[in-house]
């Protein structure tokens, strides 16, 4: 389908139209129609003279051939001109075009040929002296036209060329005109030179018509490429002032530097941001004006290199504004090459970053303050730990010293008061530096493989006392396929369990609390264990259901003050839940009870692996004891008092040191078994009193630290200095000779420190 109704967008595209098989079509259709008239005046003239020379029959027979030739040729080619413009295919139009092409030719070839044939038929008439002169001219004319339009349209100036060469080949075969041997041997040599004349003219004609081609192709791509340049050099400069727009409204300052390092422009952010004017600034390196005192000779470096590399940099640099104070900037500067690879100048865009400086310098403060403030906590908790620790040692175990004497009812109410007063005390110490380490992040997890069967029962054993004083109900229900063993931190199970049940328990007055577990399977192939605890209690506002996790916080102050508690409980196991990769959740109703519900991934655990608690039948008498040399180091006189009376039943050897040279120099000469080992002393301390114990010679004892000290980093330290256990004070008569016990048998353990 050809497309002459719609130009080419470039040169090249109008070239390729122009000279396209369609585009060639087009332009010879358009130049035999504008010669359409000067043809059918050439007929008129011919046919005029033909009356005149030869005889008015062959003027009207000529005239009448010819014309009506030129006119079926010249309506077609109008014809066929409005079809390709209109879009047409025009392969039909150019067989039919060749056609009349053919038509046209033999008419006028019989045109030419008239005299011959008049001639024949009527009498000579003067033919010998005009005809063959007046038809080969006719028939030369008509093959240098047809030859012109042969780059146009092939076939047609073929069948027309074809027409006319063939015309005086016919006359001279069939004997027309009188010719003697002579005259036609003459003749035919002179057919000859016409035929060769026309074939050069033909082959004069491709080839002009080719150069001519080419010409025009060369110009095409030159105005092509013209304009392509022209379209860059506008694009570039409409991107040029839309740059400087952007450059002139920018809200970070852009300079403009030249190879000499001297500023050619700057914008108005410049001004706002240095307080130099343009007119200030012209001219003159910017570090005449900008640099500070305090600007880093590094960072001036850097950017002399930068320069000198002709790549882009960035760095920042500390400037010095107009009225003296200090400016921060980003600079970005980037080359600007010039043809030949010359530098020419530099385009530094620059950042105001002083806000953003003292910001850092603002957060690096409070990161430090933070810090110091997380230091002062640590060591706040640490030495409250320590300092209401050991002397609760003191006060829980005399107490319990009390407890075995023989007491009146009284005495025994105040002696189980003090100890119940003391635990509690101790528990919210315990929470205390729970919550803490669970705000630092310093929570440590202790995974075990564990008997769940035997953690659920002795957790919900321990509190089993406390609901049957209330006259509760506590029941447990177990899924069937619940697996006996786990691994993961029993202890921390243990104790948000303990919390959970405990709070049910307490805000329960009558009724039942139930613990229901359940496993199901989770992605990663281990399972999660479901523990709810649901209670018939009082129940939780629904408004209140997200705060009851919250530190030191209750449902309200009434119940705080009926129930009592510190209101770290449910903080605490949420925390610890969260830590262990769980969930707890809560649903509740005022009147109707609570059910808490503790979410717990845990891997499957093995039987041969299972960790089980300590219940070994002692050896020697019944504290497990049998003449264990024992060496205290303690510098609290009432600690070693304590200790002294609780072993003052068993089966061992004491030794006291007040601090830890002298432990040192106790244990060279005691040679002990078991070494109680305090942490705090004078002197020395007793991390430093292991380590050069541990580097000593001789036969090494199993130390045992026993200390108000309850942080894991001081468990991790006291075991990295050597020691075999780490107990917290306050610690019990029972929980110290289960310690012992737990070492009687290790005598002389070769150890290094």
């Amino acid at each position: 389908m050809t497309t002459h109704g719609k130009s080419g967008t470039g040169p090249l595209a109008q070239h390729h139209d122009r000279y396209s098989l369609d585009g060639l079509f087009l332009r010879y259709l358009r130049g035999q129609i504008r010669i359409f008239w000067p043809r059918i005046g050439f007929v008129a003239l011919v046919s005029l003279v033909l009356g005149f020379v030869v005889s008015p029959l062959a003027g009207v027979l000529g005239m009448t051939v010819a014309s009506t030739a030129e006119v079926i040729d010249g309506l077609y080619l109008r014809y066929a001109r409005r079809k390709v413009e209109q879009g047409a295919d025009t392969r039909a139009l150019r067989i039919v075009s060749t056609i009349t092409a053919l038509l046209h030719g033999t008419a006028f070839a019989v045109g030419a040929a008239t005299p011959f044939w008049v001639s024949s038929l009527f009498g000579d008439g003067g033919q010998q002296a005009v005809d063959p002169v007046f038809t080969v001219g006719l028939l030369a004319g008509g093959a240098i036209n047809a030859g012109l339009t042969y780059p146009f349209h092939k076939p047609a100036a073929i069948v027309r060329l074809c027409a006319y060469a063939l015309t005086p080949i016919l006359i001279l075969a069939t004997g027309r005109g009188s010719f003697d041997d002579m005259g036609f041997h003459l003749q035919l040599a002179g057919l000859l030179i016409l035929y060769g004349a026309l074939i050069w003219h033909l082959t004069f004609v491709v080839r002009s018509f080719s150069r001519i081609r080419s010409i025009m192709l060369t110009q095409a791509l030159q105005q092509q490429e013209l304009e392509g340049a022209y379209q860059r050099l506008l694009s570039q400069q409409v991107e040029a002032k839309r740059l400087a727009l952007v450059a002139r409204h920018a809200n970070d300052s852009v300079l403009l530097i030249d190879q000499n390092n001297k500023v050619q422009w700057v914008n108005e952010a410049f001004t706002r941001i240095t307080g130099y004017s343009f007119e200030e600034i012209q001219g003159r390196e910017p570090g005449e004006l900008l640099n500070h005192p305090q600007t880093n000779q590094d960072t001036l470096d850097k950017l002399i290199e930068g320069r000198r590399a002709r790549q882009p940099f960035r760095l920042e640099i500390l400037n010095r504004h107009k009225d003296g104070h200090d400016v921060w900037l980003e600079t970005n500067q980037v080359p600007i090459l010039g043809n030949q690879g010359g530098e020419m100048s530099y385009i530094a865009i620059e950042r105001d970053m002083t806000a953003a400086k003292q910001n850092a310098q603002q957060l690096e403060e409070a990161r430090l303050a933070a810090e110091e403030g997380g230091r002062a906590k640590s060591d706040f908790l640490a030495t409250m730990s320590h300092e209401i620790r050991t002397p609760m040692n003191g006060v829980i175990g005399m107490a319990q010293l009390l407890e075995e004497t023989d007491l009146d009812g009284d005495q025994r109410l105040y002696t189980n008061t003090i100890l119940s007063s003391a635990k509690t005390l101790l528990a919210l110490i315990n929470d205390i530096l729970d919550l803490s380490k669970l705000d630092a992040g310093q929570i440590s997890l202790n995974p075990c493989n564990f008997d769940l069967h035997q953690c659920l029962e002795e957790t919900i054993q321990l509190l089993l006392t406390q609901a049957e004083a209330k006259g509760l109900t506590l029941e447990v229900e177990r899924d069937v396929d619940l697996p006996r063993y786990l691994v993961g931190d029993d202890h921390r199970l243990r104790q948000i369990l303990n919390n959970l049940v405990g709070n049910a328990i307490k805000f329960t007055e009558k009724g039942r609390v139930k613990v229901s577990v359940e496993m199901e399977p989770a992605q990663d192939g281990g399972v999660l264990l479901n523990c709810a605890i649901i209670d018939t209690g009082i129940g939780i506002p629904k408004d209140m259901l997200t705060g009851i996790f919250e530190r030191f916080s209750q449902a309200d102050a009434a119940i705080s003050r009926r129930f009592g508690g510190s209101g770290l409980g449910l903080a605490i196991s949420r925390r610890l839940a969260e830590a262990m990769g769980g969930r707890i959740t809560v649903t509740s109703e005022i009147g109707s009870g609570s059910c808490f519900t503790l979410v717990l991934p845990f891997a499957l655990g093995s039987t041969a692996e299972a960790t089980a608690l300590p219940n070994q039948e002692p050896k020697g008498g019944n504290d497990g004891l049998s003449g264990e040399r024992i060496l205290v180091a303690e510098d609290n006189r009432v600690n070693r008092l304590l200790i002294q009376k609780f072993l003052k039943d068993a089966s061992v050897e004491l030794e006291f040191a007040h601090d830890g040279a002298e432990a040192v120099d106790k244990a060279k000469l005691f040679r002990p078994d078991i070494i109680l080992m305090d942490i705090s002393m004078p002197v020395m301390d007793g991390l430093e009193a292991t380590r050069i114990i541990r580097a000593s010679g001789q036969s090494q004892p199993v130390i045992v630290a026993l200390t108000a000290n309850a942080f894991d980093s001081d468990r991790e330290a006291c075991l990295a200095a050597g020691m075999n256990e780490f107990v917290t004070k306050p610690i019990s008569k029972s929980q110290l000779l289960e310690v012992l016990a737990s070492f009687s048998d290790i005598q002389g353990v070769q150890l290094t420190g």
